[in-house]
């Protein structure tokens, strides 16, 4: 079940001021009783998860200004690469038992014919888990949100990607080469990494997030 973060943005009334003087510093100025916070909400605009809207969405969607829903932006597919590698990095691409895996990951489950474990936002192949579960389409890293397995972020993505008409297979969840190819041209013609897989900015991008 997906779990769908809120956010429930605070600020006072500006109706709610009080003035405030002093006697003896004629200097004094007005001051607010309830000032405004310093740090504001960084998305106070409900997700779009409406995939036949996406091409207006940049890639990047903390960057809401008029008229910058052009994806030859190139900075966030960069910052996109960075963050890729680094999941890359993390991977523990190695055969562990099922004592270990426990001990070093607190998530663990058992997707299709293989078991995944979860770091820093990302599945991974929990090699040697289980011998008897060992089938994966794809062997990377997957980005993840929401509370979401590994199959249930591609099913959304495969489906995205079919209202854009970048994918004709089957809405499987499964991490295949034709889902890995809509990808790859889709992120392309986007200015993405051409990455081929389930990373966070074509996440974004396709507006699951």
């Amino acid at each position: 079940m997906a779990a769908m973060p809120t956010l429930n943005a605070q600020q006072a009334s500006p109706n709610q001021n009080t003035t405030t003087q002093q006697t003896s510093k004629p200097k004094a100025r007005p001051t607010q009783a309830f000032p405004q916070p310093r740090v504001q909400p960084t998305q106070a605009t409900p997700a779009n998860n409406n995939p036949g809207q996406i091409k207006g969405i940049t890639d990047n969607p903390g960057h809401r200004k008029a008229g910058d829903n052009n994806p030859g932006h190139r900075k966030p597919a960069n910052d996109n690469r960075d963050n890729y590698a680094e999941a890359v990095r993390r991977y523990r691409h190695e055969r562990h038992d099922h004592d270990w895996w426990k001990q070093h990951y607190v998530v663990i489950v058992l997707v299709g014919g293989g078991y995944y474990y979860q770091d820093s936002g990302y599945w991974y192949p929990a090699w040697g888990y289980d011998p008897n579960y060992e089938r994966y389409d794809y062997d990377g890293p997957i980005y993840t949100y929401g509370n979401l397995l590994p199959d249930q972020v591609i099913v959304n993505v495969q489906n995205a990607l079919k209202a854009l008409g970048y994918y004709a297979g089957d809405v499987n969840g499964s991490l295949g080469v034709n889902t890995r190819n809509a990808l790859t041209a889709y992120q392309q013609d986007y200015g993405l990494d051409p990455t081929g897989v389930v990373d966070e900015a074509t996440v974004r991008a396709l507006g699951l997030i």
